[in-house]
This record gives structure tokens, C-alpha cells and sequence, in this order.
């Protein structure tokens, strides 16, 4: 099972590097423009937030470490967050050997702001980090859209 998830990160990490081309023809000061329709976030910060995500469920807590959260301002340009994003395919390439053939095995996990443990499975939460990103790539067309740019396809079956 570990190798066809591998294979379907692979189409995950493909639809990402269609919309991460897609961004860098955006203007910069459009990257990081604050949005008030999207509580004041940015493309840029929506990309970060999305790769926090699979640090901070991933990492910090199905595998209990401790990594500071990206700052989104630390990535001024779309070529920095691809490298966020580099990290973060370590990330689940770590994930996905660590808990191999443990998939639906529920582990109680540690989730900062919960007073008790959470029983969840590694698919469980390889599953919330990608349908999150898929969830906030959609909400970064729908803002380069009220930019004045035309989203590109960028799902996983481009047609």
C-alpha cells in the first residue's frame, strides 16, 4: 500500500507544480497581496499555510517531533516556496516509510490545544494533508481569479 500512495503523491505533487508555474507568472506584489475576502491571506501565505500542514500533522505530531512552523513573510517569492515545498515531500516521503503497513492502525496522537490524546490512523492524516492542499489550491485560483488573471487547469486529470 505504501507504494500506491507513494504513486498518488506523485499526482499530488504533479497538480502542485502546474499551479506553482501557474503562480509564477503572477505579478510579485500579487503573490502577496492580502485578500479581504480570504481573511486577509495572500496566495503566498495560503501555499505556506498548506505546507505547515503537512509539517504540523506529519512531523510535529503523528511523528512527535518538534519543527518550528514556516513564517510565510520568509518566503518573499514563489521560487522560495517551491523549495517549502521540497521540504515538505521529505516530509511525507518520511511518513510514508515510517508508517508503512500501519496505515489503518489507530495511534493516539498528541494534537496541541486538545486536552487528551486523539486516535487517529497514518491514512487518516495522509489523507487530511492532501485533500487540505487540494482544498486551499482551489481557494488560490478562486483569488488570482479576483486578481484579474484566468486560473489554469490545474487538477490532477488536466483535460
Amino acid at each position: 500500500m505504501t507504494e500506491l500512495l507513494t504513486a498518488q503523491y506523485d499526482l499530488v505533487r504533479d497538480a502542485r507544480s502546474v499551479l506553482l508555474a501557474y503562480c509564477a507568472i503572477l505579478a510579485p506584489a500579487d503573490f502577496t497581496a492580502p485578500l479581504p475576502a480570504f481573511n486577509h491571506s495572500s496566495i503566498r501565505d495560503l501555499l505556506v499555510h498548506g505546507a505547515a500542514t503537512y509539517q504540523h500533522w506529519l512531523v510535529n505530531v503523528a511523528l512527535g517531533q518538534s519543527h518550528p512552523y514556516p513564517e510565510e513573510a520568509t518566503f518573499p517569492d514563489v521560487a522560495a516556496v517551491g523549495q517549502l515545498y521540497a521540504q515538505t515531500d521529505e516530509f511525507v516521503a518520511e511518513h510514508l516509510q515510517r508508517f508503512r503497513g500501519q496505515w489503518q492502525t489507530a495511534m493516539p496522537l498528541r494534537v496541541p490545544r486538545r486536552s487528551e490524546p486523539v486516535q487517529l490512523t497514518p491514512l487518516a492524516l495522509f489523507t487530511h494533508v492532501i485533500t487540505h492542499e487540494f482544498h486551499h489550491k482551489g481557494q488560490i485560483l478562486s483569488m488570482s481569479r479576483q486578481l484579474g488573471y484566468t486560473p489554469v487547469d490545474t487538477d490532477v486529470v488536466r483535460t
